[in-house]
């Protein structure tokens, strides 16, 4: 018997009915969300509306099963998690709205997706955390199903684990069994089997170099809060912390540090997009809760996850320079090896163009190519093969050395990712002055037979930009103390074209630089941004 048929065995025993569930009149503890709520969204909530990342769906009772949504949006209405939103207003209105959801989705408003074990162990995360707010006044019926329910998707989560999310995922299904097993603590099997794989997920999931295995800032984000409410859980238990879990939280503070620009925003790399500034802080705050030390600054490089920071003066460049994540680790991977954002003070000038709303739709494809990263690009073909699910096709070799001297930065890096339809290694060099006012980069393309390419530097909205009348230079206008700045090239065609910022709650409008190659030309081009005036 296959381990997914034992695994289904499992998750079908485990809903079956039990005259011995143990069921208390309320949690033994109350479990703490500690994470703030958006009183927008949850104003929208009352209208009948669940908002995530830009897209929005129906959510009012009786409309739970929603096919037209994408498997996020439907997800994330399945694993009540915007629950703290109606906290957030807290008013009466707010709290009767949670109740009736809660109620209407335990009479029948399922579907498959919401016994997958990641919904799962965050719809039982969401309702323990939420109990006093909008289940401690309810009728003794409504806490007699609630509690029922909760008891058996904690059964039926312990049965399938490990869970067969095997990405990040996995780790807010077990940060929901854990949430179950302070809360009954009568299931001592819960606590147990949570333990039992949370090292191995640690071990997974967090790279030698302290970063995520999914090489993705929005991944290692979301890894960084489910452990520390794990923590913050065990401590409320009385149960030992794993020295690996502290060291995990520990190390992936640094390395999202790491990733941040000097406006606080993270970099939009494989699935990121602008999380507020405060709730990153709050996160790395929590952090260091009862963890003994600060976390230390951010690395400079994380050679085993792929990404390097070079930064002088007001200048921040960050590198993707890494191989793509295994499968089963790339569901958010997008093909922009080698790709690269740059900021000067708080303000973005280079960017790529960040994931496709939570909606899909048309951008589902096209944010996650080549073409729509800061990298360069041949033949409108993409650095790697885009599946629904991952990556096929991909950089199978990816190197890079970094130098630094008297405060200038080097790196050199390449990747194979067009050896197989073209053979052609892309290399990329980038330089920093120590002034932070000169970046200088150098493509090539090395392969037997010339092919077309273009390296595009995609803007961010806040930069204008204006193309000289040679050609040969364009100009970009930073607000605030950004100044001015301007982008030379030699070995291509300069022009601007339309692009869009997806990185953002909604779509905006904005500008590419593209630097065009020929077939039958020099299989290099030189570029240099350098501030003006």
């Amino acid at each position: 018997m296959t381990f997914r048929l034992v695994r289904d065995l499992r998750r079908h025993l485990a809903r079956l009915p039990s005259l011995n569930l143990n069921l208390p009149d309320s949690p033994a503890v109350s479990v703490r969300d500690p994470w703030p709520g958006d009183a927008t969204r949850g104003a929208r909530l009352l209208k009948g509306e669940l908002t995530i990342d830009g897209a929005v769906r129906p959510l009012k009772p009786g409309g739970w099963t929603d096919t037209a949504s994408s498997v996020a949006l439907r997800a994330h209405a399945h694993g009540f998690t915007w629950l703290r939103d109606l906290r957030e207003i807290g008013t009466d209105a707010a709290r009767m709205r949670a109740r009736a959801l809660v109620a209407d989705w335990i009479e029948g408003g399922r579907e498959p997706i919401a016994h997958r074990p990641d919904v799962a162990g965050a719809r039982i995360t969401a309702w323990l955390s939420h109990f006093d707010f909008f289940a401690a006044s309810a009728d003794d019926s409504f806490r007699a199903r609630m509690l029922r329910w909760l008891v058996a998707d904690a059964r039926q989560l312990a049965a399938v684990l490990p869970a067969e999310e095997m990405d990040g995922r996995a780790l807010t299904a077990l940060k929901g069994l854990i949430a179950a097993s302070i809360s009954f603590p009568d299931h001592v099997g819960f606590l147990a089997r949570a333990l039992r794989f949370l090292p191995q997920e640690l071990a997974r999931q967090v790279l030698p170099d302290g970063g995520h295995v999914e090489r993705s800032a929005a991944a290692q984000l979301e890894a960084l809060r489910n452990l520390i409410e794990i923590r913050a859980q065990l401590q409320l238990a009385g149960a030992p912390v794993p020295d690996a879990l502290g060291a995990a939280i520990e190390s992936f503070a640094a390395t999202l540090r790491m990733m941040r620009h000097g406006d606080g925003a993270l970099a939009l790399f494989n699935g990121t997009r602008d999380v507020p500034a405060p709730l990153l802080d709050l996160v790395l705050t929590q952090s260091l809760h009862q963890a003994g030390r600060f976390v230390r600054s951010g690395p400079a490089s994380l050679p085993d996850t792929g990404f390097y920071r070079l930064q002088a003066g007001a200048t921040v460049l960050i590198v993707d320079a890494g191989a793509p994540p295994p499968p089963g680790f790339d569901r958010l991977s997008h093909a922009g090896t080698l790709g690269f954002e740059l900021s000067v003070n708080r303000t973005r000038m280079i960017v790529n163009c960040g994931p496709a709303p939570v909606s899909g739709g048309a951008w589902a494809d096209a944010a996650r190519t080549t073409a729509a990263h800061s990298t360069l690009v041949i033949a409108d073909t993409s650095s790697s093969e885009l599946l629904p699910v991952g990556l096929g096709r991909r950089p199978e070799r990816v190197t890079a050395e970094r130098q630094e001297a008297n405060g200038a930065h080097w790196l050199e890096a390449s990747h194979d990712g067009w050896k197989k339809p073209f053979g052609a290694i892309h290399r990329r060099r980038l330089y920093l002055a120590e002034s932070g006012e000169d970046i200088r980069g150098e493509d090539v393309v090395e392969a037997a037979t010339g092919q077309g390419f273009a390296v595009r530097f995609h803007l961010h909205p806040a930069v204008s930009a204006n193309l000289q009348q040679d050609g040969e230079g364009v100009l970009l206008r930073l607000p605030a103390n950004g100044g001015g700045w301007r982008l030379r090239a030699e070995g291509g065609k300069l022009s601007l074209e339309e692009s869009i910022f997806l990185g953002g709650p909604e779509p905006r409008r904005t500008e590419q630089v593209v630097l065009s190659g020929f077939a039958d030309g020099v299989q290099l081009v030189k570029w240099a941004i350098t501030k003006v005036g």
